[in-house]
């Protein structure tokens, strides 16, 4: 069982659709979430012309990565989590 404060790491594909490309999404998972994010890989055009992909680490408290979870999906944004990485 985890505890409400131990600092758990989860693993997320999300895509990011150029209408986004202007949003600091992933510096509020920060600032907002107070987690820890690690880009593990991206693909974003030089001239952010299409979708951007990233591949994240998170780590933070259940209560954290769920909150930034939520935000991500009022987003509508396409998110894929560790227990989906066969499919990456």
């Amino acid at each position: 069982m985890v505890s409400e404060t131990q600092l758990i790491n989860k693993r997320i594909r999300l895509r990011i659709p150029k209408d986004y490309h202007q949003e600091p999404v992933i510096s509020r998972l920060v600032s907002n979430y107070g987690l820890t994010v690690n880009i593990a890989a991206a693909i974003l055009g030089a001239n952010a012309v299409g979708d951007g992909w990233f591949d994240l680490d998170l780590q933070g408290t259940t209560a954290q990565i769920d909150s930034a979870i939520a935000y991500l999906n009022e987003l509508h944004l396409e998110i894929w989590d560790d227990s989906q990485t066969s499919s990456w």
